[in-house]
Parts: structure tokens; sequence; C-alpha cells
């Protein structure tokens, strides 16, 4: 008898699991009852790695409120999204993208994989304001349909020192160039991003980068470095170089790749040097999932035919050395077949091609195009390398792509981790994929309130079937949309639904160290 009257009082009082008393203590902080999105009953894959759950999600304007079982009888949402069946996680952050505020606002090639939030400002180039406030002006104005993440580019800081162009800095150009720095990271700026494979920053030293390094480890920022040379028998010392700025703050190896480079053991070795940095700040990296890159042609020319040096002259003065150059160094490339330009009127064809078309070497057709003329899809890398990178937990994932570039990266990367990694191969788990694509790279950037699905975050959110998601673009065709995405929101507001994008764009700049 002594079992009865508990149960008794139960059944007048009621009992509550554990997840219903959850959400009546959240109704008791809320003043109203009232939210403006629910996704209800799909599996939650938070952006942590940890194994998804079936949970609900609220939404009150640009903030999740509350992830749990949620019961619809005592609240009222002006929006339900049925998720049953699908995936619920955050919008992906791509560590390093390319594009212009003003000119891509719309993003939708970011949108459609899934990314709302995009790294600008990489390879050392930012737009050339000198203060840094008139970006995020623009990009206000500009309404991007993604958030932007800011980085300062040191060959813009370079340039506008006034000195761009040589191996010394004056003390006053130097000098000039931290100001700008310093106010950059001040006024929120993520940190300062270096090309030092590109003019003018293959111009720079070491002394000269430890001084901004110090700078930018003062407000916890990161230096993101496309490395001095990515060859694979330069690469261990332009990531030497790299860890040395470690000493000073944080630093992340940007795409992450060996040009000529092959096989698991050369790709351990590329991550035991991240293991043995010896830095007081964490070292990262990113990798895009194509075996090409997408640079500016003048990676085939010598650096005494680049500026500052006049090139005209040079092709006069130099023109047997200079095709004996471009000829090793395409053939080194893996031939002309392997270079596929994609700028016009080239666009779409080989290095080989030209050469047939116009009966001539390839040689001299790269001499007559010039270091400045033509951007191309160098097919330099090794795939199993590659794939052993984007398994190290410390590696997240980029597209390196843009709206406009002729590459398939800036259209399907991160739909391609999914399709072919975690579907197609089990490389990754759908949840490790999602934390490189999200958790990883938010918390890696310095952005506290994004990468997961948690409340007090703010409400980048994604769902989809995985498998429903198609990578279209390709290299004949490279900006086709992916597709799959059933809705993307962008701080709260649907950007994507259905393959139907939205006209309202709710990206912003983010700030880091006010985050918004």
């Amino acid at each position: 008898m002594r079992y009865l009257l508990p149960v008794a009082l139960l059944l007048v009082f009621g009992c509550q699991d554990p997840a219903s008393r959850a959400f009546s203590d959240f109704l008791a902080t809320q003043p109203d009852t009232r939210f403006d999105v629910l996704i209800r009953g799909g599996t939650v894959i938070d952006g942590s790695g940890a194994p998804g759950s079936n949970l609900d999600v609220l939404i009150e304007g640009d903030q999740l409120v509350f992830v749990g079982k949620v019961d619809t009888g005592k609240i009222v949402s002006t929006r339900m999204v049925d998720a049953s069946g699908k995936v619920v996680c955050p919008g992906f952050v791509d560590v390093h993208a390319h594009g212009n505020v003003t000119r891509d606002a719309p993003f939708r090639n970011f949108l459609a994989m899934g990314v709302t939030s995009i790294s600008l400002g990489q390879d050392g180039s930012s737009p050339d304001y000198e203060d840094i406030a008139d970006w995020y002006a623009d990009a206000a104005s500009s309404r991007p349909a993604v958030n932007i993440i800011p980085f300062v580019g040191h060959g813009t800081l370079r340039t506008l020192s006034g000195e761009g162009l040589v191996t010394d800095l004056s003390p006053q150009a130097l000098d000039k160039m931290n100001r700008l720095l310093e106010d950059a990271l001040q006024k929120g700026c993520f940190g300062m991003s270096t090309g030092l494979e590109y003019i003018p920053g293959t111009f720079a030293g070491a002394e000269e980068l430890a001084l901004l390094a110090k700078t930018v480890g003062k407000y916890d920022g990161m230096i993101m470095s496309h490395v001095r040379n990515e060859d694979d028998d330069a690469l261990n010392a332009s990531i030497a170089e790299l860890l040395a700025q470690g000493q000073h703050c944080k630093v992340h190896v940007a795409h992450l790749k060996s040009v000529y480079g092959k096989g698991t053991a050369r790709a351990e070795e590329l991550l035991s040097l991240l293991d043995q940095a010896n830095t007081p700040y964490p070292v990262s990296a990113d990798v895009y999932p194509y075996t090409a890159s997408y640079t500016g042609i003048g990676i085939l020319f010598p650096e005494w035919a680049k500026a500052p040096n006049d090139y005209e002259a040079v092709k006069v003065q130099k023109r047997t050395e200079l095709l004996d150059f471009l000829r090793s160094k395409v053939i080194a490339r893996n031939g002309p077949g392997a270079t596929l330009l994609g700028t016009e009127p080239y666009t779409g064809k080989t290095l080989e091609q030209l050469s047939e078309e116009q009966n001539r070497p390839f040689e001299e057709v790269l001499l007559d195009i010039g270091p400045t003329g033509a951007s191309g899809a160098y097919f330099v890398m090794d795939e199993t390398l590659m794939k052993r990178l984007i398994q190290d937990p410390r590696v997240m994932v980029s597209s390196d792509g843009s709206p406009t570039m002729n590459h398939p990266r800036g259209y399907g990367s991160f739909t391609k981790i999914i399709e072919s990694y975690v579907l197609g191969e089990g490389l990754l788990s759908l949840e490790a994929a999602i934390h490189k694509m999200s958790g990883l790279p938010a918390a890696t950037l310095g952005i506290r309130d994004r990468g997961k699905i948690a409340a007090g975050m703010k409400a980048d959110v994604l769902v989809f079937d995985p498998a429903a998601l198609r990578t279209k673009a390709d290299f004949p065709a490279p900006h086709q949309y992916s597709e799959g995405m059933d809705l993307v929101l962008v701080n709260g507001q649907p950007a994507l639904e259905k393959g139907i994008f939205s006209e309202t764009r709710s990206g912003i700049m983010l700030t880091k160290n006010n985050p918004q």
C-alpha cells in the first residue's frame, strides 16, 4: 500500500518528462507565446560534431530561442516548417571565399550550397579603403544575401603604404601599414590575409610580417595565408614561414595543397608540420574538394617578367629565355592540357587547344597572353593527398570560389563534400562534415554566435535531405547552382526555399569585437 500514494499523487498532479519540463521552463521566461518560425520534427545536427537528435527549433527574429521538444499546443508560430525526414543544421561558413560585396551581393552560388557566411578579403587583397568603415558602409547599402566575414589584405596595406613594389619598406611605410591594420582590427576585421605568392605580397620579408603579426595577435585576430610557394619542393619552407608568424598570433594555411605532391604519406608529412608547430596559438587550415587550383596566369611566369619589371621590354630582350622558362614550367605542371583558361577570349580552352588552333607552340601563346592577361584552372593536385587532408580534425572546408570565377568550386564545394565524400565514399560522417563546414570554421575565426544550433545563436539554418543534394557545376559548365536545399535561413529570414531565391537579402557584415 505504501506505493499507492505516490501513484495517486502523480495521477492528480500530472508528471512532466525532462523534455516537456525544459520547454515549460523556457516558456516561463518568455513575455509572449508567439514566435516567428517553428522548425519541427527534423534531425538536428548541431554543428559540434555530436550525433544528430530529433528536436524542434524555435526562432524569434534573427535568433534561435529554443532547441528541444516543443509543445505546439502552448505556442503560436507565424510559420511552421515540417522537417520530418530532413536534417536541420547550422548554415555553412566558407572560411576562404572571393567576391565583391557591391557587385555580387545576391551571392546565389553560395546560398545554393547552404553557405550563409563567407570570408572575404583573402589572398592579401581586400577593398582598398584606408578606413575599413567604408567597406562596412558599402556592404550595408548593398545588402548582401550572406553574412560577410572581413579580412584586411596585407597586399592592400602594402599598396596603401605607397611603397608596395619594393623589398625593404621605409619605416614610414611600415608604420602606415601597421596603423591601417590596427584601425581595421579595432573596427571589427577578423584578421589579416596574406598572398605571398602574389604581387605585392611576394616582396614582404620576415621582419615586416612579424611586426604585423604582433598587431594581429594584439586583437586576437588571425593571419590567413596563401603561402609563398605551394609547389611540393617549396611547401615545407612556405608553411614554416607562416608558423614563424604563429609565434605572435593565430595562423591558418589557406587552401592547403601540394602542387605535384602525391599520396597519403605526403599528406601525413604536411599535417605533421602543423602538429609540430610549437606555437602558443592554434594552427588551422582549409581545403576545397577539387584537384585543380585557380588563379592568375602569372603563376606560370618568372619573377623577372612580372611587375615592377616592364613585361613588354622583357618579352623583347629576354624572349628566348622566357620561352624556355614557360615551356619548362608548364611541362612540370602536367603539360599544356592541364591549364584550362577561364578568361575571355580564351574561356574553356586549354593551352594545348589554343596551341593547336593557332598552330604554334603553347609557350608562344602564353608569351602573348602575358602574366596579367588571363586566369585559369590548373590540374596539378592529387586527390588521394587532398582526401587525407580533408579528414584531419583541424582542417575545415572552403570553396576559394566566387560567383564569377570559371571554376566549379565556387558553386559546388560544400554540396560535393556531402554528396561525394559523406554519402558516396563514406570518407566522413555527416556530423563530421557539417562540423567542418559550420561549427569548426566559426570557432576558428572567432565567431561566437554562429556555427551551431543552440539557443542564443543567430538563426542561420539549413533544412535539407542529404540524399537530395546535387552538385551540378563542373569544369565545362562551372556556373550551375547546386540543388537540394529545402530551406536556407540567413538571420532568420528565408534566402532560398525549394529552389527559389528570395529577393529579400538579410546578410550583414560581421564584426569580430562586437558580434551582431
